[in-house]
């Protein structure tokens, strides 16, 4: 999406990192607020439901991803942080 709308949006930059995490931070908020709202039953059992929550997580992915684009995050170099904070995490206590 980003290189397809390039001209309209700008591109990606370490700069516009900021505004991609503000963006996340709402759309996880929406994402609550199919819990609060609906509860976590509802998400479990109804479809269109479960839907709206799924597609609320996505759109959080989404600027998560563009974050990862902003400062040049290989997937590579993210599973390798991954799995040695997992790791760490695992003999933590």
């Amino acid at each position: 999406l980003q290189e397809k709308y390039r001209d309209q949006w700008g591109g990606l930059s370490p700069e516009k990192a900021v505004r991609m995490l503000l963006w996340l931070y709402g759309e996880l908020g929406e994402a609550a607020d199919v819990i609060k709202k609906e509860g976590s039953s509802k998400i479990m059992t109804d479809p269109e439901i479960r839907n709206h929550f799924v597609e609320e997580l996505c759109d959080a992915v989404m600027y998560f991803n563009d974050v990862m684009l902003c400062f040049d995050i290989t997937p590579e170099e993210f599973e390798k942080v991954y799995r040695e904070k997992f790791n760490r995490n695992m003999n933590r206590w």
